[in-house]
């Protein structure tokens, strides 16, 4: 007999979004939660488990996906009558709040810490970019204590609403080791090949990665999808672009045989609030794949890359240094692998989906039991 109802909305992610439907949704729906998903663009059937509804999507930018496309996405979630609702975008708050005054049980899963992420928003114009930030962050306070729970995707996120007062538990955005442990580690089949992972925009390192790459001997697989086509187009004037393999958005698959034929993943985040504190999953996807990160040199990922002595950090300002890194470690393939062995250890005993699944089974028990 399956256990409550429980709905996850979103008006932004993909259906198959690897945080919300491949971790969260899967897991809900093997503890055996009749869980569903509502959100734009899916194919509406039933996949691990977890039922996927469907909303049509606004055209007509933002402004148009944060009413229209917001308001759809209530209207199908209100319709499957759920004990608990669990959203994963700030625009949803509003529903969020109604749903609460309808008598839910309600949860907010915060992927990003919005405010500081407010600040370095390319479409927002500069100086409007900190009264944005503020109001929002007054907004968000005032929503977060009336929810029921508030799962954080890092430590720093989860602090923030701890200080709140908030029912806050942090659920980090670890991989599942499955899909990478089929791959086996092996140093001599791999290319002289570096890659990135991820959304591509210039404030996650575009630019200094394609410069870098140009004073190696190697390539540069990039997978991802493009912020901006302006910087796309200014990425592929760069003399470095000649070593670089653009392979666009690939699925779970193709992450995993990318990594597997690359002797070291990039992760030059820029020095921005918002990556500063940040854990991002594909430092872990790359460490659970067995090869060594070059990371930038924040405290939290430096402690992180030290302790496990699973990578290199660098300045990821500077692209002599990212390119340094790379050289050293195709030149140096002992060391690498020992790097990226010692990475795939701490994946799976530390930094997996396994540990934090089980948070949030029992956050739901907590909650639908009282």
């Amino acid at each position: 007999m399956a256990k409550d109802r429980i709905c996850h909305l979103s008006s932004v992610h993909h259906y198959l979004d690897t945080r919300i439907f491949m971790k969260e949704c899967s897991s809900l729906a093997s503890a055996n939660y009749e869980t569903h998903f509502v959100v734009p663009k899916a194919e509406e059937k039933i996949i691990n488990g977890v039922h996927i509804h469907n909303v049509e999507k606004s055209h007509g930018g933002r402004l148009a996906r944060m009413t229209k496309t917001v308001w759809r996405v209530f209207q199908k979630a209100r319709s499957l009558d759920a004990k608990l609702y669990h959203f994963h975008d700030p625009e949803l708050i509003p529903i969020g709040l109604i749903l609460k005054i309808l008598g839910k049980k309600v949860i907010y899963d915060v992927h990003e810490d919005v405010p500081r992420q407010i600040l370095s928003k390319y479409w927002i114009k500069k100086p409007l970019r900190r009264l944005i930030s503020w109001v929002f962050e007054k907004f968000e306070n005032f929503a977060a204590k009336r929810f029921d729970a508030v799962v954080t995707a890092t430590p720093h996120i989860n602090e923030r609403f701890k200080k709140l007062g908030c029912k806050a538990v942090n659920v980090n955005n670890y991989p599942i080791l499955e899909e990478f442990l089929d791959n086996p580690i092996d140093w001599s089949t791999k290319e002289n090949a570096v890659c990135y992972v991820g959304g591509i925009t210039g404030v996650r390192g575009l630019f200094e990665m394609v410069d870098a790459i140009k004073q190696t001997n190697s390539v540069l697989y990039l997978a991802g999808k493009f912020f901006t086509e302006d910087e796309h187009q200014k990425a592929k004037k760069m003399d470095g672009w000649k070593n670089v393999k653009e392979l666009g958005q690939l699925n779970r698959k193709e992450v995993a045989q990318t990594l597997a034929k690359s002797k070291a993943g990039l992760v030059v985040l820029h020095p921005i609030e918002n990556f500063i504190d940040s854990l991002p999953i594909k430092m872990f996807e790359y460490m659970t794949a067995g090869i060594p990160v070059i990371a930038s040199n924040f405290p939290l990922w430096e402690e992180i890359v030290l302790k496990h002595h699973c990578g290199i950090c660098v300045n990821p300002m500077d692209p002599k240094e990212i390119a340094n890194a790379i050289n050293w470690l195709i030149e140096h393939p002992e060391e690498a692998e020992h790097m990226g062995r010692n990475g795939r250890n701490a994946a799976i005993h530390e930094y997996n989906w396994n540990s934090e699944k089980e948070k949030l089974l029992n956050l739901y028990e907590e909650i639908l039991n009282r």
